[in-house]
């Protein structure tokens, strides 16, 4: 079996190839466009000891990259199926928002309650339903925050509904450990 040299180099656009490459180049072109504004030049420094040498290296090898990427998906024979992959991707981008949430939410209600219920959300958007996984998953919730909080000593700040409690003792154990 004998291949030439274009064979071996042969190469296909997979689908979502080319929306991940156009992503790629403006990211990587919108770090360079940046780079002035956060990194300085120093005089009477050596070039490889400046602040700005790396990160300009650095970016410069990824506009470099992320436009050969782009030129080969422009240039290379398409594979059908780029929406499937598309979708694909924002389907995965669901999950991301669900921690967005949990994080906006968790300063309002608190990391207990919050943590439970994230943990007890995914699981049933993951499909498993019933009481044994829901408990399962308050469990796990509930672990997560005894073993951040608890043990670790993270500190995370207590929820604005804690600060309702009447109770000063159950309200200050609230706002410390929950």
């Amino acid at each position: 079996m004998t291949q030439t040299l274009q064979d071996l180099f042969k190469r296909y656009r997979r689908p979502g190839d080319l929306l991940f490459a156009m992503l790629f180049f403006a990211f990587s072109l919108f770090l360079l466009a940046s780079l002035p504004f956060q990194t300085t030049w120093v005089a009477r420094t050596g070039l490889v000891a400046q602040p700005a040498f790396w990160p300009t290296v650095s970016i410069a090898v990824m506009v470099l990259f992320g436009g050969l990427h782009l030129l080969g998906g422009l240039l290379s024979a398409r594979i059908p199926g780029r929406l499937a992959e598309v979708m694909y991707w924002v389907k995965s981008a669901e999950y991301a928002l669900w921690f967005l949430a949990y994080v906006l939410i968790l300063p309002v209600v608190g990391y207990l309650p919050t943590t439970v219920a994230l943990s007890v959300i995914l699981t049933l958007r993951l499909g498993y339903r019933g009481p044994r996984w829901i408990v399962i998953a308050a469990v796990f919730g509930a672990a997560v925050v005894l073993v951040f909080k608890g043990l670790l000593g993270v500190r995370i700040p207590g929820g604005t509904l804690y600060r309702l409690i009447e109770n000063d003792a159950l309200r200050s154990f609230a706002l410390s450990y929950l």
